[in-house]
C-alpha cells in the first residue's frame, strides 16, 4: 500500500468523487480520500491522501486556498453562478472598474458568510443542493471567513466578465463572495469560472492532470510512485498547515505508547496541533499542545493521531 499525498489537476465536468474513483483504479488502492470539494466545473488544485495520509484529511482541509477565475456582471442566478437559472438582468451602465475594484478591497479580513443555496453542505445529513431542488428552504447559517487577498486582475470593461484572484481560508465559497459583490456593486454577478491553484504550500504547477492518472495502472507497482513526478508527495516529507517538532528516540517511545512528553523550543500556543518528527525524519504523530509551562517555549504535547 502506498502512503502519501498525490496533486490532481481536477478537469470540468467531473466532482472531486469522480477523481477519488479515477486514483483508486489507478493506484489499485481503495483506501484514499480528498481534501476540499471542487464543484463539478470547477478546475485546479485537488489533494488526495493515500494509505495512513487519510487520516490527515481533517488537517489539510483547514489549509487556505488561492483560486482565479472570473465572474459576469449584471446578472443574478439562483446558484450564484452560470449554471443556474438567471434571476435578474440589471444594467451595468453606471459600473467603473474603479468603483469594483474599491468594493473587492473591502472584502479583505476577517467576516461572516452565509453558503450558496446550492452546495454540497449538509443539515441534518441533507445537503443543500437537496433541499434547494425540493424548493425547501435552506438554513442560512453563517460561518466566520477571512478573506486573505481579492482584487481584479484585469481591468472590467462593460461586456466583459470580471477576471479576479482570491486567497482565503478554508470553507470560503467563491461563489458567495461573487454574489455579495454584485449586490454592492448593485448589478449583481454570477460566478462564471473558477480554478484552484493553490492549497497551502501544494501549488498547482506540480499537479498530474487527470489524463496521466488514468494512464497510471501500467506503473501503479512503483513503490515510490515515480511515475506521479512532483505530484506524489510521500507520507514522510508531508507539510501540514502547523508548526512541527522533532522528537528523541526516548520520546519517540512515549509518544508510540500515547503518553504525553515535555517539549523544550516550542513556538506553539496552548491548544495548537503539531506535527511530530522522529531523528530520523520520519512522520511519526500529530499532537496537540495541552499545557505551556512558565513564560518559555517549554510545553506538554499530548499524541492524538499516532503512525508508528
Amino acid at each position: 500500500m502506498k502512503h502519501g499525498l498525490l496533486l490532481v489537476d481536477k478537469p470540468p465536468g467531473c466532482t472531486s468523487h469522480d477523481v477519488v474513483v479515477t486514483a483508486r483504479r489507478a493506484l489499485r488502492q481503495k483506501k484514499i480520500g480528498h481534501c476540499g470539494t471542487l464543484d463539478p466545473q470547477a478546475t485546479g488544485l485537488l489533494l488526495l491522501t493515500v494509505g495512513r495520509a487519510t487520516r490527515l484529511t481533517r488537517f489539510l482541509i483547514r489549509a487556505p486556498k488561492v483560486y482565479v477565475g472570473a465572474a459576469r456582471l449584471g446578472v443574478v442566478t439562483d446558484t450564484y453562478d452560470l449554471s443556474g437559472e438567471i434571476l435578474a438582468e440589471p444594467a451595468t451602465d453606471s459600473l467603473t472598474d474603479e468603483a469594483i475594484r474599491s468594493t473587492m478591497e473591502g472584502f479583505v479580513g476577517a467576516r461572516l458568510q452565509t453558503p450558496p443555496p446550492y452546495c454540497a453542505k449538509k443539515v441534518r445529513g441533507v445537503k443543500y443542493y437537496e433541499l434547494a431542488r425540493r424548493g425547501e428552504k435552506v438554513p442560512e447559517e453563517k460561518k466566520e471567513i477571512t478573506v486573505f487577498e481579492f482584487r481584479a486582475t484585469a481591468e472590467w470593461r462593460p461586456g466583459q466578465d470580471l477576471e479576479f484572484l482570491l486567497s482565503c481560508s478554508s470553507g470560503t465559497y467563491a461563489r458567495s463572495l461573487l454574489h455579495e459583490l454584485g449586490q454592492l456593486v448593485g448589478c449583481g454577478a454570477a460566478l462564471s469560472r473558477l480554478r484552484r491553484t493553490q492549497v497551502g504550500p501544494f501549488k498547482i504547477a506540480d499537479a498530474i492532470a487527470i489524463e496521466a492518472l488514468r494512464q497510471a495502472p501500467e506503473q501503479s507497482d512503483d513503490p515510490d510512485a515515480a511515475w506521479a513526478g512532483r505530484a506524489w508527495i510521500p507520507f514522510d516529507a508531508i507539510e501540514l498547515p502547523f508548526g512541527e517538532i522533532v522528537a528523541d528516540q526516548q520520546q519517540e517511545r512515549r509518544i508510540q505508547n500515547g503518553q504525553s512528553v515535555l517539549i523544550r523550543g516550542l513556538e506553539s500556543q496552548e491548544g495548537d496541533w503539531i506535527k511530530v518528527i522522529n531523528r530520523r525524519q520520519q512522520f511519526i504523530a500529530v499532537g496537540s499542545v495541552v499545557e505551556r509551562i512558565g513564560s518559555g517555549q517549554v510545553g506538554v504535547v499530548q499524541p492524538r493521531v499516532v503512525f508508528r
